[in-house]
């Protein structure tokens, strides 16, 4: 799997990961559990590590640990939660309470969910970065309208991460934040990579074009998610999945070239008609 180096550090991290909003709400004693198991072991045996979840996905975060705890990846998971709360004693619990749940004793990447008190948030964390709890903080949010007051966070604070939206049909986070992310030096995660789905749903109906044999793919959740990585500031991808088949096809990105500009012109003009 192709991997781009974090900023801060250099480490390689996969740029295809997993999102666990609403596909991983489930009781870990729920039947859902083992196509779950089988979509981790998916993107593990595809090269990724990163696991995406938040207190506020309900059952996800436990589901993930259970998961987690039942199998040996070939490579180290890279596990993301997030902090979804205000005050300082509420903001330590819960981050306590995810890193029980989730099994781990150093948390990989600890983000503040949309921003919620983040000012209190980035003061613990700095204590927990400092002390070997977690290895790197970030911020995160979903929608354009707080573009401007992700901005202003970006660029209040050292952040090793940021996690923002960004897709062929939603693409204001080109605009700023992903230039501002790169002259920071700050990691991007991308959530909703395929927008609100209607884009998806309606090319899933019609065969691919010619041009995308140019980058490699041969389903459309592919080449959607190529257009993203072809932002060289995008160091992740995370779109949600539970059925281990779609994790397949997700994987298909990240291997083999990236769209030409050519074919990111096809693809905008897509998208735009």
């Amino acid at each position: 799997m192709l991997t781009r180096p974090l900023p801060k550090t250099g480490e390689a991290l996969p740029v295809i990961g997993v999102g666990t909003w609403e596909n991983f709400d489930f009781s870990p004693k729920a039947p859902e559990r083992a196509a779950l198991g089988q979509v981790l072991d998916t993107l593990f045996a595809g090269g990724g590590t990163l696991v995406d979840s938040s207190p506020m996905y309900g059952k996800a975060e436990a589901m993930v640990g259970t998961l987690l705890a039942e199998r040996e990846p070939g490579h180290k998971p890279f596990i993301a939660t997030k902090v979804w709360t205000e005050g300082p004693k509420q903001g330590i619990a819960q981050m306590q309470q995810s890193m029980q749940v989730l099994g781990v004793k150093t948390l990989d990447l600890m983000q503040v969910h949309n921003l919620v008190d983040w000012k209190t948030h980035l003061d613990t964390l700095k204590g927990w970065k400092a002390q070997g709890r977690v290895r790197y903080l970030g911020i995160t949010h979903y929608t354009d309208s707080a573009h401007d007051e992700l901005e202003r966070v970006m660029r209040a604070a050292d952040w090793d991460f940021v996690q923002l939206n960004y897709s062929l049909e939603d693409r204001a986070a080109e605009k700023r934040l992903l230039p501002l992310a790169a002259e920071k030096g700050i990691a991007v995660i991308v959530n909703r990579p395929f927008g609100g789905g209607g884009l998806i749903r309606r090319l899933r109906k019609a065969p691919l074009p010619e041009w995308a044999g140019g980058a490699g793919c041969t389903s459309w959740a592919a080449l959607l998610l190529k257009f993203i990585l072809a932002q060289p500031a995008v160091n992740c991808v995370i779109p949600g999945t539970g059925e281990p088949k779609h994790m397949q096809e997700i994987l298909e990105a990240a291997t083999g070239s990236l769209p030409d500009a050519a074919t990111l012109k096809h693809m905008r003009a897509l998208a735009e008609s």
